[in-house]
């Protein structure tokens, strides 16, 4: 298959490399010069259990650069970043491609459909980790899966072809006709650990340091998934409070996308996950308190950052 990664970032390069490292023929596309440059002098040099190595048969290029049509656009950007994105690549977006998106978060499915006709959006959610090491580094430690379908719903040979390649780059993909289940577990673990960890300055594992921070993620966890119901959505709440009790007994000084955003000073993807579940419960009449206080308080917090960052930019008078 012919495979661009929109987004070379640390899931996008992990992504990516082994794409390639299998067989596929596979472009990066980023705005990054510091990472392209690496890795188009070097290669993408690869760390993860099976070993450290480079892959060399990567493609890199910025967004809006020509290039051929893809079969498959991996999209890893973070959600406020979709739009522009893929306005900066609409000519790469061929009548017979099919797009993936395995962001965070809720929206994206309504932020493609913009760019692609619908029955060709690909939507699903992935456990994988990864960091970006330095540019054209990428390091990816323990076991992950994905689990994707059809947007709509529909079981195509090219959805089968899509979990086949990924499948056969390690990467444990399943097609799964429930993935809305999935993705709105993981939009409550995290509009949990992230939005706190963002406003607490916390680690994953400091929330857990007082019974408020465990108690907060839970009651978080349920007004997300009673949003999730009016969907049609039906999940395990027990078994998504779990996975968040084990993250915060088991994640020892992980920070969160989130958290890491505020501390450098970035935007974050608060809109797309505590945002767009305040929005849908507004619309369906579920009170959702501590997850608005949540949104409400990163959004205070992010503008306070932003402009430290701007004031700090500026010349001295």
């Amino acid at each position: 298959m012919k495979i661009a990664v929109l987004g070379a970032g640390a899931m996008g390069s992990l992504f990516g490399g082994l794409l390639a490292e299998s067989g596929q023929h596979v472009t990066l596309l980023d705005i990054d010069e510091a990472h392209l440059d690496a890795i188009r002098q070097a290669g993408l040099r690869v760390q993860t259990d099976q070993g450290d190595r480079r892959v060399t048969n990567l493609e890199v290029r910025r967004p809006e650069a020509p290039g051929a049509e893809p079969d498959l656009l991996i999209v890893f950007t973070k959600s406020l970043h979709t739009r522009g994105a893929l306005s900066a690549l609409r000519h790469l977006i061929g009548p017979e491609t099919f797009v993936l998106t395995l962001q965070n978060g809720l929206g994206n499915v309504e932020a493609l459909s913009e760019f692609v006709a619908p029955q060709r959006i690909l939507i699903g959610v992935t456990t994988w980790p990864s960091d970006l090491v330095a540019p054209g580094h990428v390091s990816s430690h323990g076991e992950g899966q994905i689990r994707m379908m059809s947007a709509d719903g529909v079981l195509r040979p090219e959805v089968e072809a899509t979990a086949r390649a990924l499948d056969a780059a390690g990467l444990n993909c399943e097609i799964d006709p429930q993935v809305w289940t999935s993705i709105w577990e993981k939009v409550a673990f995290n509009a949990a650990l992230n939005s706190l960890c963002a406003v607490t300055g916390c680690s994953v594992d400091g929330l857990g340091a007082v019974a408020d921070g465990r108690a907060l993620a839970s009651q978080i966890v349920g007004e997300v998934l009673a949003v999730a119901r009016t969907q049609g959505v039906d999940i395990d709440a027990e078994r998504c409070r779990a996975k968040v009790a084990h993250a915060i007994a088991n994640h020892r000084g992980h920070k969160p996308s989130m958290l890491q955003d505020m501390l450098a000073g970035r935007r974050t993807e608060i809109e797309a996950i505590n945002g767009a579940v305040v929005a849908k419960a507004g619309e369906c009449g579920v009170p959702v308190p501590h997850t608005e206080i949540l949104l409400q308080l990163v959004r205070v917090a992010e503008a306070r950052r932003l402009g430290e960052v701007a004031r700090s930019a500026m010349p001295d008078a």
